[in-house]
């Protein structure tokens, strides 16, 4: 298999991550805090998506909405290459507000998890390199407009969480969201969703498309990266995230990630 390459660079944007990646791996299911939007830029992989299994080439679109569980694997032996930018939800929020010229629903998501459109990949080809600079390099007026263009393109309103059950389990959404390094059970879960253990498990499956046990690995994973970034030395940050040691985070982690939580905290550093 070909050597994986992941590259963080530095953002001229406060709340955007700029990766590129060239890898033949194939992801686990795994969920992001932020927005993503990247561009193939060899090969094609084909992945989970919130729309369903969907397929991306070279040239094409990829967005994934936070929250949304997705995974990635090649078609072909040779992997794929993209480039990718992460943002933070405030940030979006806010850009499109701006975007529309009044206040806008938090719930604003992507709709189309791969796009086949020439303009809109020039325009993510024009924004990449606006915004990749020195870290002490002032904000950019190319990539502020770039990216405006590019989400007032993509963002659509949410068409709505009709199912009943999405609403029954946020209160044990909650409890794994606000503290994902306490230890629970799922008898406790189901309690609070006033339901019965497989009642709770099919439910939560169907409303986040994961099961509270890999929805609490995420989180941890999400608490783990971002205290990570802070500084925070690896052993401390693997307990401090509800991890039993390092290694059992560096395996979630690179299995998710595509790099080991040392290479993530050289990069941000």
């Amino acid at each position: 298999m070909p050597a994986s390459s992941f590259t963080l660079l530095p953002s001229r944007l406060v709340g955007i991550e700029v990766v590129r990646a060239d890898t033949a791996r194939a992801f686990a299911r795994h969920v992001h805090d932020q927005f993503g939007i990247g561009l193939i830029d060899r090969g094609a992989q084909k992945s989970a998506s919130g729309r369903g299994m969907v397929e991306a080439g070279a040239g094409d679109l990829i967005t994934v909405n936070p929250g949304e569980v997705h995974d990635g694997t090649p078609i072909g032996d040779h992997g794929r290459s993209w480039r990718m930018l992460y943002l933070d939800p405030e940030r979006v929020f806010e850009l499109a507000a701006d975007v529309t010229g009044r206040a806008v629903s938090r719930e604003v998501e992507f709709t189309r998890p791969t796009l086949k459109d020439t303009r809109l990949a020039r325009r993510f080809e024009a924004l990449f390199p606006a915004l990749i600079a020195a870290p002490t390099a002032a904000p950019s007026m190319q990539a502020e407009s770039a990216l405006l263009m590019l989400l007032a393109d993509l963002l659509s309103p949410r068409s709505g969480d009709a199912p009943i059950a999405a609403a029954t389990i946020t209160p044990a959404r909650a409890r794994l969201d606000d503290d994902p390094a306490s230890e629970v059970d799922l008898a406790t879960l189901a309690a609070d969703a006033g339901l019965s253990r497989f009642q709770f498990l099919r439910a939560f499956s169907r409303a986040t498309g994961l099961t509270p046990h890999a929805y609490l690995i995420q989180r941890r994973l999400q608490r783990a990266r971002a205290l990570i970034a802070r500084g925070l030395p690896l052993a401390d940050a693997a307990a401090a995230s509800g991890f039993c040691d390092q290694s059992h985070l560096t395996r979630h982690f690179v299995r998710c990630f595509g790099l080991s939580p040392g290479a993530y905290a050289r990069s941000v550093r």
